[in-house]
Formats: C-alpha cells, sequence, structure tokens
C-alpha cells in the first residue's frame, strides 16, 4: 500500500508561552502543500526484523531509531501486537530540517498507512494521541486541513483561507536550522493580534502584521537568506515568510508565475506549487 506525505508551511507562528513540562505554547495556522513524499508498506516475508526500512531521494539523516516512520510502527506495535513485521520504503522529496514538517508528515502518514492496511480500526482522534507522541507537529497531519493550531500545536481548530486556486513557490537553501536553537533565541510573549484574527483579513494586510517568530534570529545568523524574502516579494509575492523554524522561506502569488532564470541560486530548492 502506498500513501504520499505533503508538507505544510506555517502561515505566522508566535511562540506565547513556555510550559512545564518543557515544551513551548505556540499559535499559527497551518496548510497542507503538495509537495510529497511517497511511503509504502507491505509485509515482509520474514519475522525478523519487525521493520525493514528502505530510503531513496533526499538522504535522511540519522541513526534508525530516531526514524519518525520506525518510531509510529514501533508505537502501534506496543498497542496491536498482532502487526506483522513490514519493509517500508521512503521517498524523500521534502527537505529535511527545512520547517516544512516532512519528518513529521512521513511519522503521521506511517500510522495512517498501518491503520488502514492491517485494519486496525483506530479512530482519528486516538491516532492524533499516537501522532503526538511522535512530535508536536505530527497531529495536524492526520487532519490534513487548514487549522489553526495552538497549544504544542496539537490542538487544532478547522479555518478558511482565501487562497483558493494561489501559487505557492517554496524556496529552501540547503540551510538545517536545529530545532532547538531556534527556540532557545525566541523570548516567549503574547502577540498583540491573534494570527486567527489576522489570518481572516484580505491577503493585502498579511505582508504587515502576519509574522514567524523564527524569522528575525534566524535570519540575524544567515543573513543571507534575507535576499531569498526580498527575491519572493520582487517576482510578485502578495506575502512572503519562513515557514517554520526555518529555513524554507515562500511566497503566495495570485496565479503561477514564471521563475526568470538566476533569479535563485541553482544550489537552492526551488518548487512551485498550486493550492485547490
Amino acid at each position: 500500500m502506498l500513501l504520499f506525505p505533503n508538507c505544510k508551511i506555517n502561515l505566522g507562528l508566535n511562540i506565547v508561552g513556555k510550559r512545564e513540562d518543557g515544551y513551548h505554547n505556540l499559535e499559527s495556522a497551518f496548510l497542507p502543500v503538495a509537495l510529497q513524499d511517497a511511503l509504502e508498506i507491505i509485509p515482509s516475508r520474514n519475522s525478523s526484523p519487525p521493520v525493514t526500512f528502505t530510503c531513496t531521494g533526499l538522504a535522511v539523516e540519522g541513526e534508525p531509531t530516531t526514524n519518525l516512520c520506525i518510531k509510529a510502527y514501533n508505537l502501534l506495535k506496543q498497542h496491536f501486537p498482532q502487526l506483522p513485521s513490514i519493509t517500508m520504503h521512503l521517498h524523500k522529496a521534502i527537505p529535511m530540517g527545512a520547517g516544512l514538517g516532512g519528518g513529521s508528515a512521513d511519522g503521521a502518514f506511517t500510522l495512517l498507512l498501518l491503520n488502514k492496511k492491517f485494519r486496525l480500526g483506530i479512530a482519528e482522534e486516538q491516532l492524533i494521541q499516537f501522532a503526538l507522541g511522535l512530535g508536536s507537529d505530527c497531529p495536524f497531519f492526520i487532519i490534513n486541513k487548514p487549522g489553526f493550531a495552538t497549544g504544542r500545536g496539537e490542538q487544532l481548530q478547522p479555518i478558511s483561507l482565501p487562497l483558493s486556486g494561489s501559487s505557492i513557490l517554496l524556496v529552501n537553501p540547503g540551510i538545517h536550522i536545529p530545532t532547538g536553537w531556534a527556540f532557545s533565541r525566541i523570548t516567549p510573549s503574547q502577540p498583540a493580534k491573534s494570527i486567527k484574527t489576522i489570518i481572516a483579513q484580505p491577503l493585502s494586510t498579511w505582508k504587515d502584521e502576519l509574522v514567524n517568530d523564527f524569522e528575525a534570529p534566524v535570519l540575524a545568523a544567515h543573513p543571507q537568506l534575507q535576499s531569498i524574502k526580498q527575491q519572493l516579494y520582487h517576482t510578485g509575492a502578495l506575502y512572503a515568510s519562513m515557514s517554520g523554524s526555518g529555513s524554507t522561506f515562500y511566497g503566495i502569488f495570485s496565479q503561477p508565475i514564471t521563475i526568470p532564470p538566476g533569479t535563485f541560486p541553482s544550489t537552492y530548492f526551488v518548487k512551485q506549487v498550486q493550492l485547490p
């Protein structure tokens, strides 16, 4: 069975408080975007190891024990011992450490795929709880619809956005921004105006009001990234921002655009996707 985990972008991101459990409370709007990995799972012919994992496409860093796809299998195996051994293949197209939630999507979609493939009968609310055990962004990908996120990012309210037919241009320079480092540069505070209020306004007002708290410290550490945002606006973006803790920037355009050669260095990952 094959599924296609997609990425997300953050429309604004405010860090509003530090929690007693060490996590942070935030508010953001999550928007699914059709840049996709591919994930396939089939029953294994052998009982050991429980998971045979292979990967193509973009290189996946880290030890297998830290891979969210394998963690997702092990998590469900604890609750559903009847899960057979599997062979899992992941083709990576979503850049990692880029603020797009690619790893979180892969972990969440593993839960979805295992539930469907092996008819585990797990309800959506329980899948969300399992996903939260993998990471703060993972519950969003179980629902996978535009949502206003609070708490760690797991408390989601459906939202309607004025973006139908828009085009999203993603630009990733290949700079990995460690999430822990990014959070260490933030002093939590309550915003003067909630993101939920801002995104209900016309898109033309977002440029002056919709902010990602991580953008300032990331640009201070990597000032060369400022040119990406400038180029997005120069190319005609109605709104441009960094997604998540970076380093991907995106621009929202009213329609598909043609990117002139040389707009971005050839080493950058550049992808245009259309919103339905």
